[in-house]
């Protein structure tokens, strides 16, 4: 019974070793993104600071790509108060105040495609309302609706 229990042990440890061995052969998505600006730069013949300014270019735009466009839009928003705030030459308690309420109030900009969602938002939720729909329900309808 114990040589059993031992067998099986083994074969256990074996095959987890052999399977790590699978995985590192693949490569990293941050290898993969290497690969692949480096074949853009060897493609343009790029040398020296070129290289290194398109490869830095070519690394992050691959990064902001992933990024959520959320935090983009967020972002823009923050460059655009920060940039009116400073126009303003606003210091202190002042700044913060303009900072807190630009991010919170979207400053009178609203864009169009964010207002049209918020009203077809609003209206799907107004007709769960009046339907009673709760839980699951809910769920799956307002999905439907925001899709429709």
């Amino acid at each position: 019974m114990k040589s059993l229990l031992a067998t099986v042990f083994a074969l256990l440890f074996v095959s987890a070793a052999v399977a790590q061995d699978k995985d590192k052969d693949k490569p990293t998505a941050q290898q993969e993104r290497m690969k692949t600006c480096n074949a853009q730069a060897s493609k343009k013949d790029l040398k020296g600071d070129e290289r290194k300014a398109f490869m830095s270019e070519c690394l992050s735009a691959d990064a902001a790509k992933k990024s959520s466009a959320k935090q983009t839009a967020q972002q823009e928003k923050m460059k655009d108060c920060n940039a009116q705030a400073s126009k303003k030459d606003m210091k202190g308690d002042e700044r913060k105040a303009f900072m807190s309420k630009c991010l919170s109030a979207d400053g009178g900009k609203a864009s169009a495609k964010q207002t049209a969602q918020q009203e077809k938002m609003k209206s799907c939720n107004a007709q769960a309302g009046k339907k009673e729909l709760k839980g699951d329900e809910r769920k799956a309808f307002m999905s439907k609706c925001l899709s429709a």
